[in-house]
Protein backbone atom coordinates (compact mmCIF):
# COMPACT_ATOMS: atom_id res chain seq x y z
CA UNK A 1 0.00 0.00 0.00
CA UNK A 2 1.36 3.40 -0.94
CA UNK A 3 1.62 6.23 1.59
CA UNK A 4 -1.23 8.03 -0.17
CA UNK A 5 -3.43 4.95 0.12
CA UNK A 6 -2.52 4.54 3.80
CA UNK A 7 -3.33 8.18 4.56
CA UNK A 8 -6.64 7.92 2.73
CA UNK A 9 -7.51 4.71 4.60
CA UNK A 10 -6.64 6.35 7.94
CA UNK A 11 -8.78 9.36 7.08
CA UNK A 12 -11.72 7.16 6.09
CA UNK A 13 -11.43 5.21 9.32
CA UNK A 14 -11.38 8.41 11.43
CA UNK A 15 -14.29 9.86 9.46
CA UNK A 16 -16.36 6.69 9.91
CA UNK A 17 -15.61 6.70 13.65
CA UNK A 18 -16.72 10.31 14.05
CA UNK A 19 -19.79 10.01 11.82
CA UNK A 20 -20.86 6.43 12.57
CA UNK A 21 -24.35 7.42 13.78
CA UNK A 22 -24.93 9.56 10.68
CA UNK A 23 -23.61 6.78 8.47
CA UNK A 24 -25.71 4.11 10.19
CA UNK A 25 -22.67 2.16 11.38
CA UNK A 26 -23.56 0.09 14.48
CA UNK A 27 -21.17 -0.56 17.33
CA UNK A 28 -18.67 -3.30 16.50
CA UNK A 29 -20.36 -6.08 18.47
CA UNK A 30 -23.95 -4.87 17.89
CA UNK A 31 -24.20 -5.02 21.68
CA UNK A 32 -25.97 -3.03 24.40
CA UNK A 33 -24.95 -3.63 28.01
CA UNK A 34 -26.76 -2.60 31.18
CA UNK A 35 -24.48 -2.88 34.21
CA UNK A 36 -24.13 -1.57 37.72
CA UNK A 37 -22.08 1.58 38.22
CA UNK A 38 -19.99 -0.15 40.90
CA UNK A 39 -16.26 0.34 40.36
CA UNK A 40 -15.63 -3.35 41.14
CA UNK A 41 -17.44 -4.36 37.96
CA UNK A 42 -15.01 -3.98 35.02
CA UNK A 43 -17.47 -4.31 32.13
CA UNK A 44 -14.88 -4.34 29.34
CA UNK A 45 -12.78 -7.00 31.08
CA UNK A 46 -15.79 -9.09 32.07
CA UNK A 47 -17.14 -9.24 28.50
CA UNK A 48 -13.85 -9.14 26.61
CA UNK A 49 -14.81 -5.93 24.82
CA UNK A 50 -13.17 -2.58 24.21
CA UNK A 51 -15.55 0.28 24.86
CA UNK A 52 -12.98 2.80 23.70
CA UNK A 53 -12.83 1.01 20.34
CA UNK A 54 -16.59 1.10 19.81
CA UNK A 55 -17.45 -2.51 20.70
CA UNK A 56 -20.67 -1.77 22.61
CA UNK A 57 -23.09 0.76 24.00
CA UNK A 58 -22.74 0.55 27.78
CA UNK A 59 -25.41 1.86 30.16
CA UNK A 60 -24.52 1.98 33.85
CA UNK A 61 -26.65 2.86 36.84
CA UNK A 62 -27.03 1.94 40.51
CA UNK A 63 -27.71 -1.79 40.64
CA UNK A 64 -27.54 -2.34 36.89
CA UNK A 65 -31.32 -2.05 36.91
CA UNK A 66 -33.65 -1.91 33.93
CA UNK A 67 -35.28 1.43 34.62
CA UNK A 68 -37.39 3.57 32.30
CA UNK A 69 -34.24 5.31 31.06
CA UNK A 70 -32.52 1.97 30.48
CA UNK A 71 -35.47 0.86 28.32
CA UNK A 72 -35.30 4.19 26.47
CA UNK A 73 -31.61 3.62 25.67
CA UNK A 74 -32.06 -0.07 24.81
CA UNK A 75 -34.96 0.78 22.49
CA UNK A 76 -32.93 3.41 20.64
CA UNK A 77 -29.87 1.20 20.15
CA UNK A 78 -31.94 -1.83 19.05
CA UNK A 79 -34.48 -0.03 16.87
CA UNK A 80 -32.22 2.54 15.23
CA UNK A 81 -28.52 1.75 15.80
CA UNK A 82 -28.34 -1.88 14.66
CA UNK A 83 -27.92 -3.57 18.05
CA UNK A 84 -28.70 -7.31 18.01
CA UNK A 85 -27.81 -8.36 21.57
CA UNK A 86 -28.49 -7.14 25.10
CA UNK A 87 -26.45 -8.23 28.12
CA UNK A 88 -27.52 -7.34 31.66
CA UNK A 89 -24.84 -7.58 34.36
CA UNK A 90 -25.59 -7.48 38.07
CA UNK A 91 -23.02 -8.34 40.72
CA UNK A 92 -22.56 -9.84 44.15
CA UNK A 93 -22.21 -7.58 47.16
CA UNK A 94 -24.11 -4.81 45.37
CA UNK A 95 -24.76 -1.62 47.30
CA UNK A 96 -28.43 -1.88 46.31
CA UNK A 97 -28.64 -4.83 48.73
CA UNK A 98 -26.87 -3.07 51.60
CA UNK A 99 -29.81 -1.17 53.10
CA UNK A 100 -33.55 -1.31 53.59
CA UNK A 101 -35.80 0.99 51.60
CA UNK A 102 -37.32 2.49 54.77
CA UNK A 103 -33.85 3.36 56.08
CA UNK A 104 -32.98 5.35 52.94
CA UNK A 105 -36.39 7.02 52.72
CA UNK A 106 -36.27 8.07 56.37
CA UNK A 107 -32.71 9.38 56.03
CA UNK A 108 -33.78 11.62 53.14
CA UNK A 109 -36.90 12.79 54.97
CA UNK A 110 -34.74 13.62 57.99
CA UNK A 111 -32.84 16.03 55.69
CA UNK A 112 -36.12 17.82 55.03
CA UNK A 113 -36.59 16.50 51.50
CA UNK A 114 -40.24 16.25 50.41
CA UNK A 115 -40.19 12.87 48.68
CA UNK A 116 -43.78 13.23 47.49
CA UNK A 117 -42.82 16.12 45.17
CA UNK A 118 -39.66 14.93 43.46
CA UNK A 119 -39.19 15.60 39.73
CA UNK A 120 -37.86 12.50 37.93
CA UNK A 121 -37.21 13.88 34.43
CA UNK A 122 -36.17 17.50 33.76
CA UNK A 123 -37.75 17.52 30.30
CA UNK A 124 -41.04 16.03 31.54
CA UNK A 125 -42.07 17.99 34.63
CA UNK A 126 -45.48 16.34 34.44
CA UNK A 127 -43.85 12.97 35.11
CA UNK A 128 -44.02 12.59 38.89
CA UNK A 129 -44.01 9.76 41.35
CA UNK A 130 -47.22 8.99 43.19
CA UNK A 131 -47.22 9.88 46.87
CA UNK A 132 -45.31 7.24 48.79
CA UNK A 133 -43.72 5.71 45.65
CA UNK A 134 -40.20 7.11 46.14
CA UNK A 135 -39.02 3.99 47.97
CA UNK A 136 -40.17 1.76 45.10
CA UNK A 137 -38.43 4.09 42.63
CA UNK A 138 -35.08 3.56 44.41
CA UNK A 139 -35.50 -0.20 43.76
CA UNK A 140 -33.38 -1.84 46.42
CA UNK A 141 -33.33 -5.64 46.22
CA UNK A 142 -32.20 -8.54 48.38
CA UNK A 143 -31.34 -11.28 45.87
CA UNK A 144 -29.03 -10.50 42.96
CA UNK A 145 -29.83 -13.75 41.13
CA UNK A 146 -33.58 -13.17 41.27
CA UNK A 147 -33.34 -9.55 40.12
CA UNK A 148 -31.08 -10.48 37.19
CA UNK A 149 -33.39 -13.27 36.00
CA UNK A 150 -36.48 -11.04 36.31
CA UNK A 151 -34.83 -8.24 34.35
CA UNK A 152 -33.91 -10.58 31.50
CA UNK A 153 -37.53 -11.72 31.19
CA UNK A 154 -38.80 -8.14 31.39
CA UNK A 155 -36.52 -6.97 28.56
CA UNK A 156 -37.22 -10.06 26.41
CA UNK A 157 -40.94 -9.35 26.61
CA UNK A 158 -40.84 -5.55 26.36
CA UNK A 159 -42.78 -4.22 23.35
CA UNK A 160 -40.04 -1.70 22.49
CA UNK A 161 -37.35 -4.38 22.17
CA UNK A 162 -37.48 -6.34 18.88
CA UNK A 163 -38.10 -10.08 19.19
CA UNK A 164 -34.93 -11.00 17.28
CA UNK A 165 -32.66 -9.34 19.85
CA UNK A 166 -30.78 -11.83 22.04
CA UNK A 167 -31.09 -11.02 25.77
CA UNK A 168 -29.03 -12.60 28.53
CA UNK A 169 -28.20 -11.85 32.15
CA UNK A 170 -25.03 -12.51 34.11
CA UNK A 171 -23.74 -12.09 37.63
CA UNK A 172 -20.23 -10.70 38.18
CA UNK A 173 -18.83 -12.30 41.31
CA UNK A 174 -16.67 -9.65 42.96
CA UNK A 175 -15.13 -12.39 45.10
CA UNK A 176 -13.90 -14.43 42.11
CA UNK A 177 -13.77 -11.80 39.33
CA UNK A 178 -15.78 -14.05 37.01
CA UNK A 179 -19.19 -14.03 35.37
CA UNK A 180 -21.81 -16.68 36.00
CA UNK A 181 -25.47 -17.08 35.03
CA UNK A 182 -28.20 -16.24 37.56
CA UNK A 183 -28.67 -19.06 40.07
CA UNK A 184 -25.47 -20.64 38.79
CA UNK A 185 -23.10 -20.11 41.71
CA UNK A 186 -20.60 -22.97 41.62
CA UNK A 187 -19.88 -22.41 45.32
CA UNK A 188 -23.41 -23.66 46.09
CA UNK A 189 -22.43 -27.04 44.65
CA UNK A 190 -18.88 -27.37 45.98
CA UNK A 191 -18.33 -29.86 48.81
CA UNK A 192 -21.80 -31.34 48.55
CA UNK A 193 -22.94 -34.78 47.50
CA UNK A 194 -25.88 -33.45 45.48
CA UNK A 195 -23.91 -33.31 42.24
CA UNK A 196 -22.63 -36.86 42.68
CA UNK A 197 -26.05 -38.50 42.94
CA UNK A 198 -25.68 -39.40 46.61
CA UNK A 199 -28.82 -39.71 48.71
Amino acid sequence: MSLKQQLEADYTQRKNWALRRQLGIPNNRRLWVCACMDERLPVDEALGIRGDRGDAHVFRNAGGLITDDAIRSAMLTCQFFGTQEIVIINHTECGMMSAHTDTLVNALKDQGIDLDNIPVDPSLPELKLDAGAFGKWIRLFDNVDDICAKQVEYVRNHPLIPNHVTVSGWIWEVETSHLRPPHGAVSDKVNTSREMGAK
